[in-house]
């Protein structure tokens, strides 16, 4: 695929997190628009299985990445004391 397919492809899944926070779908934005800057740079061969490859590595690191940064620190813990559907 061309560069231009991946960083619009970042993009979009980017907008995505806007509609669904959570820092899920960041990392999966990075790696596209990561392997789009390597294809637009020339330093990533055109071939799509190849490409597919470097975005899965890139897009579980930058995810991986992002929850230690981002996610739930040790030693905090999500408290609930009521039941919602309780009345």
């Amino acid at each position: 695929m061309t560069w231009w397919v991946w960083v619009v492809a970042g993009l979009a899944v980017g907008a995505i997190e806007l509609l669904a926070p959570g820092y899920v779908f960041v990392g999966f934005g990075l790696g596209a628009v990561a392997v789009g800057a390597l294809v637009a740079a020339g330093v990533m061969t055109p071939s799509l299985p190849v490409q597919a490859a470097v975005f899965a590595v890139l897009s579980a690191g930058a995810w991986l990445a992002l929850r230690a940064i981002l996610g739930v620190r040790r030693g905090q813990v999500k408290r609930i004391d009521r039941d919602i559907n309780e009345t």
